[in-house]
């Protein structure tokens, strides 16, 4: 599987969706795990450019992230990646957005103001 990052830096993004954790299997409810046996959990973003062009992403993310509907947030470390599966026996494909953490705004400008003159 190819992990393409994705450059936020002109990008602003919106919860639009809290953090509620990713199901394996919508009928019995099993919950995604990753490899640490963390539960992952999935956040609806909107990212909205710098010529107001808007897309909605589903983020997955390990573990509950602090964040609320309406917050700004930036997703730290987001990669895409292709996939493909067959479904009900017809071929689906697209693209999945993973993130090491989504972090609000707020608390990553602090940590940028805290970090010493040229280094950000």
């Amino acid at each position: 599987m190819r992990n393409i990052p994705v450059d936020v830096s002109a990008l602003t993004f919106v919860c639009v969706s809290p953090p509620r954790p990713k199901l394996v299997n919508q009928d019995t409810g099993e919950v995604k795990t990753d490899r640490n046996g963390q539960t992952v959990f999935t956040v609806g973003l909107s990212a909205a450019g710098p010529m107001g062009r808007v897309d909605l992403l589903n983020v997955a993310v390990t573990g509950d992230q602090s964040i609320t509907l309406g917050e700004v947030v930036t997703p730290v470390g987001l990669v895409a990646f292709p996939w493909e599966a067959v479904l009900g026996g017809e071929k689906r494909w697209g693209v999945a957005y993973r993130a090491e953490r989504i972090a609000p705004v707020s608390a990553v400008q602090a940590s940028d103001s805290s970090a010493p003159a040229g280094v950000a």
